[in-house]
């Protein structure tokens, strides 16, 4: 298995959110990149449809929970195509932002790529484009009042603003009792105000939102599971395997509870549909919403190849690249960083194992809810 996470757990054990770093995430996550390219076409029709600045300001761009920006990078050169398509001089302004933890340099690798030999140079070398990093949470407000043309965000809101509590016997909210699920609902809900009211002070009037957020869906799947093996229930076997050989102890077993709740469409939109909402006040308007199934690009594959070991070695990463931090920060940090990183591992180790020996079932579907919202 490859090398873990120097960004997954601090030094003094405390939780830390992060995707994996150094390129492992976008290398790994080929649904993800899926999912922005089918969003992308939202986004585009936004811009056709908004006034540029007329004023000298650049059109600014925002991706939020960008992680190494590799899953957005064509969509971002399409979007910024389409503004030059409108206006050939108008400068653009494309900021990424994601939390302290995320790895910026890889980030910042690829904008200021060079390119040749049939590659694209990275957007940030393009004239008149500006690229910026913010290490700021998007339950902040991130950009300046009324600077904001197009927000866009994939695969990243139903990270919490902060752990609910733990989750006896699962590892996420979708396994939970009901006590526990209500509280990492109510958790839900109330970020979910809290991210869209900072993103109206950002957004210009005419401005716009482009999300596409996990969510259970009309026939209750949600990531992970679309009626297939459970791959939740299956990393809360694995980890109560762990408890139940000596290797963890019950204290981590419980504190490794993934700080996640999957919305419905109807708690997405229910904001929006109460005109005395702060929501609605601070005058965001829900143009579209609808939910989407991305078929798992691994599965896929796998159903042409027919080699179960060779799925699972790549199926696992991508379930790795957004979870290894959550069962990194889980582990006594006296146990020192190396047997942390060894102990992961073997988690890893024995849900590919179970994959290559059973295949049946396994895929990481992605479910999302698709918005457009406008600042009127």
């Amino acid at each position: 298995m490859a090398r873990s996470s120097k960004a997954a757990v601090s030094a003094a054990g405390a939780r830390v959110i992060a995707m994996r770093g150094a390129g492992y995430y976008s290398s790994n996550t080929a649904g993800a990149k899926q999912v922005i390219d089918s969003a992308a076409e939202l986004a585009l029709s936004a811009i056709a449809g908004m006034a540029l600045p007329a004023d000298g300001r650049p059109f600014a761009i925002a991706d939020y929970g960008a992680a190494d920006g590799g899953t957005s990078l064509d969509m971002m050169r399409r979007l910024v195509g389409a503004v030059r398509a409108r206006d050939g001089g108008l400068p653009v302004s494309l900021t990424y932002t994601d939390l302290p933890s995320n790895d910026f340099s890889a980030l910042f690798s690829l904008l200021q790529a060079e390119g040749g030999e049939g590659r694209e140079g990275g957007l940030g070398r393009e004239p008149g484009v500006f690229v910026f990093g913010s290490g700021t949470s998007f339950y902040r407000q991130i950009l300046p009042d009324a600077t904001l043309h197009l927000g866009f965000s994939a695969t990243a809101m139903h990270w919490l603003s902060r752990s609910p509590g733990p989750i006896a016997g699962h590892t996420h909210a979708v396994g939970a009792a009901p006590e526990e699920r209500a509280a990492y609902r109510a958790q839900s809900l109330a970020d979910w105000d809290t991210i869209l009211l900072a993103r109206a002070r950002e957004l210009v009037p005419g401005g716009v939102l482009v999300m596409a957020n996990f969510c259970v869906d009309e026939n209750g799947h949600y990531l992970g599971w679309t009626g297939g093996v459970n791959m939740h229930d299956r990393f809360a076997a694995h980890w109560r395997a762990l408890q139940d050989e000596g290797t963890i102890t019950e204290a981590e077993h419980r504190a490794a509870a993934l700080q996640q709740y999957y919305k419905t469409a109807e708690e997405f939109a229910a904001p929006f549909r109460d005109p005395a909402s702060a929501v609605s006040l601070a005058g965001l308007r829900l143009e579209r919403v609808f939910t989407r199934v991305t078929p798992c690009p691994y599965r896929a594959a796998f159903e042409q190849h027919g080699d179960a070991a060779s799925f699972a070695r790549s199926y696992i990463p991508t379930l790795r690249s957004w979870t290894e931090s959550t069962f990194l920060s889980a582990l006594d940090p006296a146990r020192g960083p190396e047997r942390r990183r060894a102990i992961v591992d073997r988690f890893y180790d024995l849900y590919e194992a179970e994959v290559a020996a059973s295949p049946a079932g396994h895929a990481m579907d992605y479910v999302h809810c698709f918005m457009v919202i406008r600042k009127v």
